[in-house]
């Protein structure tokens, strides 16, 4: 997911609030600015059970006795995607 960007003034965000939460909601960033000074930032929600760090999240076990560990790992890759 490719996240940009976008600012816009305080005035801008309350009128066109649900457009850009339709943007957050595609991966946008917004930056409101008030007075040309930014004051707050929205961003898309990140399930952290999803985003966890890789030391983090469970480990590849060999369960098929045979099975060569690079296939079990190309295919674990797959699945995360």
């Amino acid at each position: 997911m490719v996240t940009n960007m976008i600012s816009v003034t305080f005035t801008q965000f309350r009128k066109d609030a649900s457009a850009l939460f339709t943007a957050v909601e595609n991966g946008e960033i917004i930056k409101i600015l008030r007075h040309g000074k930014p004051i707050a930032e929205i961003l898309p929600y990140r399930d952290s059970a999803n985003h966890l760090p890789s030391w983090k999240k469970r480990k590849i076990r060999h369960p098929i006795k045979g099975e060569e560990l690079s296939s079990l790992i190309l295919s674990e890759r797959e699945q995360a995607s």
